[in-house]
């Protein structure tokens, strides 16, 4: 079983229910299970300005998929909650990418990992943190570090 870390994102509809029902579903991918889920988290759109806030939060995973089928795996969840992608950026309904899986650095078409932008938000970094205080980026150090980086980005721990 291999250890993967997804991000969750939503900022359309009700972004809330949304993002639940996609661990939901996380927790029904073929030869996966859902390990935990962290709190979710409210921010501002980045690199977005105008948008509405989102609504995030990181899954953790035990996994015998590998890292390309668990990626066209959350793809296909994305897809049945009506994700569109339109421009970068956009606004959208559900938004998951995959964050770590074991230690592996990867840089294949459609798929870098660690995730290539994970260690500059706080949106993914708070939520990972309260899964795994103790996480290492590889190639990139604590991800604790990184957050103290973000200070600038403001994310609220949403109650349960």
């Amino acid at each position: 079983m291999h250890t993967a870390f997804i991000a969750l994102g939503s900022n359309l509809g009700d972004p809330e229910k949304m993002v639940r029902e996609a661990i939901a579903a996380l927790a029904e991918l073929p030869q996966t299970r859902l390990a935990a889920a962290s709190s979710l988290y409210r921010s501002a759109p980045v690199e977005a300005p105008g948008q509405p806030q989102f609504v995030n939060a990181v899954a953790q995973v035990h996994t015998e998929l590998a890292p390309q089928p668990l990626l066209a795996a959350l793809l296909a969840i994305e897809n049945r909650y009506g994700r569109e992608r339109s421009f970068r950026n956009a606004p959208r309904t559900l938004d998951l990418d995959l964050l770590l899986y074991d230690a592996q650095c990867l840089d294949e078409p459609g798929l870098s990992l660690p995730h290539p932008r994970m260690h500059l938000r706080a949106f993914v970094l708070a939520p990972l943190l309260e899964l795994a205080p103790a996480c290492i980026l590889p190639g990139l150090g604590p991800a604790a570090d990184w957050f103290a980086r973000c200070s600038d980005q403001h994310v609220l721990r949403l109650a349960p």
